[in-house]
């Protein structure tokens, strides 16, 4: 399907053909028809299958034909690098509409809060927001929402994975009731239904591609001890600046981000790192020279990588196997887009045996292991199905059930 077949609004038609937007992909194809008739929708995606115009376009479509002065649609995301990628991408978009856009996200100093607060209080038509801030701003009483339309929660299950969740149903408070609710995620687990039934009317569902990964993906995995991680991306990585122009390194806390940079600097590779310790301009001078090719490496958790939207990914190394079976469909996403090739490794400790076999499962095959270089030392044995917690039966006085944790 092509854009074309949309019949939007000759303003917005103008800057698609401005950017070369031609071909519509499945996402959008089946997501703008029931956005443009204003039905409610949650809609499953994997990366890099172009959500972000797939909800944009129908908006701008809508405010092209009525223009507005008052807030008309609120996007709310996970973090504030998806709040700026969005914001650009709607700043393309809208070129030659005239519609009017604001990106509200924490790390700012006090003249960017005082911008945000004018762009609320006095009727921005989108507001692109990450929930702590807009709750800051919306507690301070001066936010104008009476006239909105449109509620965008987009990468909703990271949302709900960074403890969100209460700050979205507050932030639905504030809202008209008579709206529509437009809800976009990578992943569909049982948690993400539960918040449609409350925020949702009748929603329409779209659900592309769900659990197979991109067909252009090598992957292969390395079954290892924690302790050779570090060692393992040095010996991958070196010297292998012509076959991986890109790489991007998923860890589970900023704490083996710190040290994974630390360790790869030292062995003379080009890297940086993205993590919640940065400032702000900080974090988009990284993203920036990673997106430029002045940086090779970008070593990030897998929340604060939410915001990167790159082309041409080379390589993604997740050195933490993800707990969710999907996020690591998600994250592997990131490389081999729009029908190109890439590759993906993915380390496997001995505690992340069960975890990588539930993936094996939900890919329905199994990963080549490659074996360790030598000089690394031996490795486990990938035995996953020996790794199953035991169960209990009866009364022992000396088990005491595990506490759950989650390390970000």
């Amino acid at each position: 399907m092509k854009f074309v077949d949309f019949n939007f609004d000759y303003h917005l038609q103008d800057g698609l053909d401005s950017m070369g937007f031609e071909d519509a992909t499945p996402i959008q194809s089946q997501a703008i028809p029931f956005i443009l008739e204003g039905k409610d929708l949650i809609a499953c995606a994997q990366t890099g299958t172009g959500k972000t115009a797939a909800f944009l376009l129908p908006i701008l479509h809508k405010l092209s034909l009525e223009p507005s002065n008052v807030t008309n649609t609120l996007i709310i995301v996970p973090t504030r690098e998806l709040a700026i990628q969005i914001d650009q991408a709607l700043q393309g978009f809208s070129y030659f509409t005239g519609t009017s856009s604001m990106a509200i996200y924490g790390g700012n100093d006090g003249t960017a809060f005082e911008t945000e607060r004018r762009a609320l209080s006095q009727g921005a038509n989108i507001i692109i927001a990450t929930p702590g801030r807009l709750m800051a701003h919306l507690n301070l009483g001066y936010v104008k929402l009476q006239s909105l339309q449109h509620l965008i929660l987009d990468e909703a299950d990271r949302m709900l994975d960074m403890g969100f969740v209460d700050d979205i149903m507050k932030i639905s408070t504030f809202l008209p009731k008579q709206r529509q609710t437009l809800m976009f995620s990578a992943t569909m687990p049982p948690k993400i239904r539960t918040l449609a039934v409350k925020l949702l009317h009748h929603p329409e569902q779209i659900n592309i591609s769900l659990s197979k990964p991109a067909e252009g993906v090598t992957q292969t995995a390395y079954v290892l001890y924690e302790k050779q991680k570090n060692e393992l991306a040095k010996f991958l990585l070196k010297g292998k600046e012509d076959v991986y122009r890109s790489v991007l390194i998923f860890l589970s806390t900023k704490i083996k981000v710190k040290d994974l940079e630390r360790d790869l600097i030292k062995g003379g590779l080009n890297v940086k790192a993205i993590h919640s310790d940065l400032m702000q301009n900080e974090r988009e001078k990284a993203l920036n020279d990673f997106r430029s090719r002045n940086v090779q490496i970008l070593v990030a958790t897998d929340i604060l990588s939410r915001g990167i939207d790159i082309e041409d990914i080379s390589l993604v190394i997740n050195y933490d196997v993800p707990g969710d079976a999907e996020d690591y469909i998600h994250r592997i996403g990131r490389t081999a887009r729009a029908a190109s090739k890439g590759e993906a490794i993915t380390f496997i400790s001995e505690m992340d045996q069960g975890k990588f076999s539930r993936i094996e499962n939900l890919i329905g095959y199994e990963v080549t292991k490659l074996p360790m270089p030598p000089h690394l030392g031996d490795a486990p044995a990938y035995e996953p199905l020996l790794r199953r917690p035991k169960t209990f039966s009866g009364r022992n006085k000396n088990f005491r059930k595990p506490q759950s944790r989650r390390v970000r």
